[in-house]
């Protein structure tokens, strides 16, 4: 809701983009999701399958645009003049300014007295905080174990069992079966949940039907419960309506997804679950991290374990390179630099280990990738390493003098390297690569 502005205040200046928005949360918070009895009339469909009308009665009317994903459930053909329940979600259309009711589902008005019942219990819980958002939590990103409440021999069992077994074929799933259509489905739901519930918060062994032992007779821990069940009418999905099961919903001890139905069915239950999935296939997508999704995440850390090493290999050739520039016979100093190297790389390998153990304790699915990768990666270094330290030894100066070469110094031991430097007379010595020679110029030549 706005606050109520301080008279004495100026007022504050909206943009007009910015006040639609507020306008638009606003109602999002106050009325969504939305239920509306009325009159159709202007109706059209656009060629992209989107249809637009109106909603009145005696009273006002409402825009309406009901897109073509929802439009291609309708089991009738709207017209003017009908009279219609819809649901939706009321918002504001902003490049004209318009209050427009975003329909999700149509139906003929003619099961008025169920979905008046139904916005009667939704209000009433609304009230007692059921549907509250702070108290929902955040999925577990990788549960131990996920609890099942659904028909046994429904195809929403199938579907949700196929999308795990698809994406984490390592994860547990406990059973807890129940009818999910009737009057006995309350009841069964409710009872269902229970063992769940006491499951979770004990972990003391077989859940009888459900199935609920481990390896080696150790009980499966419950992380996150699924409670689905495939689409129908509103008489059909009435049981995910009832207030006991509303209330036992926001008991569980764990997250709660609910899959109730297609994507634009609402229940009770959706209102009371953590989280609301649009279909059963949803739902278990939701709490099912794909496993090639946490590999990928391992090779991306190991890709940058290896680049850290990297870098810090590179370092160290810069610095050695820099060193062989200024020291003309590097040898001496290419052992320590070894020996150096040999040491950080062992620190950088114990480093790499205990950051390997660390991810270990946390992913002991994973723990066998990155230690092999690191020692591969070290060792492929170790080996760049030696054959640098022998191209460097190649450029050691006594192997060009061994080569036939000569160096050539003044008097004063400075090198010789240009005809202009000596005179006719002018004494030299003769570096070779055993011993000294000494020699006078006799002559010279300038290019």
């Amino acid at each position: 809701m706005f606050e109520r502005p301080d008279p004495s205040a100026a007022p504050r200046i909206w943009e007009v983009g910015a006040l639609c928005r507020a306008i638009a949360d606003a109602l999002e918070a106050r009325f969504n999701p939305v239920a509306v009895r009325g009159e159709i009339t202007g109706f059209s469909r656009a060629a992209s399958g989107h249809c637009y009308f109106t909603l009145k009665d005696a009273n006002g009317q409402v825009r309406c645009a009901m897109f073509r994903r929802s439009a291609g459930l309708l089991d009738f053909a709207p017209r003017d003049g009908e009279l219609v329940e819809v649901r939706g979600r009321l918002g504001v259309y902003e490049a004209r300014g318009d209050l427009q009711l975003i329909v999700e589902s149509m139906q003929r008005a003619g099961q008025g007295a169920l979905f008046e019942q139904f916005m009667r219990i939704k209000a009433r819980l609304e009230a007692e905080g059921l549907f509250d958002g702070a108290r929902k939590r955040a999925l577990p990103l990788m549960p131990r174990g996920i609890g099942l409440v659904t028909s046994a021999g429904a195809a929403a069992l199938h579907d949700v069992v196929t999308a795990l077994r698809r994406r984490v074929p390592h994860i547990p799933v406990v059973l807890a079966p129940a009818l999910v259509q009737g009057a006995q489905a309350p009841a069964s739901i409710c009872a269902a949940l229970s063992k769940l519930y006491r499951h979770a918060e004990l972990a003391s062994g077989p859940l009888g039907d459900a199935g609920a032992g481990g390896e080696g007779g150790q009980p499966v821990p419950i992380d996150v419960i699924l409670l689905v069940r495939g689409g129908g009418s509103i008489e059909d999905l009435w049981a995910f309506n009832d207030e006991q099961l509303a209330r036992t919903i926001v008991q569980s001890p764990v997250p709660l997804v609910s899959g109730v139905g297609h994507e634009t069915d609402f229940t009770i239950a959706d209102f009371c679950a953590d989280l609301r999935a649009p279909t059963p296939t949803a739902a278990a997508e939701l709490v099912s991290q794909p496993r090639a999704v946490w590999l990928g995440a391992l090779d991306l850390l190991g890709e940058r374990l290896q680049d850290a090493v990297q870098r810090q290999m590179d370092l160290r050739h810069q610095r050695l390179d820099m060193a062989g520039q200024r020291l003309g016979r590097p040898s001496g100093l290419v052992g320590r630099q070894q020996l150096q190297l040999a040491r950080q790389a062992q620190r950088l390998r114990h480093a790499v280990l205990l950051k390997l153990q660390r991810m270990t304790q946390e992913n002991q699915a994973l723990q066998a990738r990155l230690p092999t990768a690191v020692e591969r990666r070290l060792q492929a270094q170790s080996d760049r390493l030696e054959r640098a330290a022998l191209r460097l030894q190649l450029l050691d100066p006594r192997l060009v003098l061994q080569r036939g070469y000569a160096l050539l110094t003044d008097a004063d031991g400075q090198p010789v390297t240009r005809p202009a430097q000596v005179r006719p007379g002018d004494a030299l010595v003769g570096r070779l690569a055993e011993g000294e020679i000494d020699l006078t110029v006799a002559q010279r030549r300038l290019l």
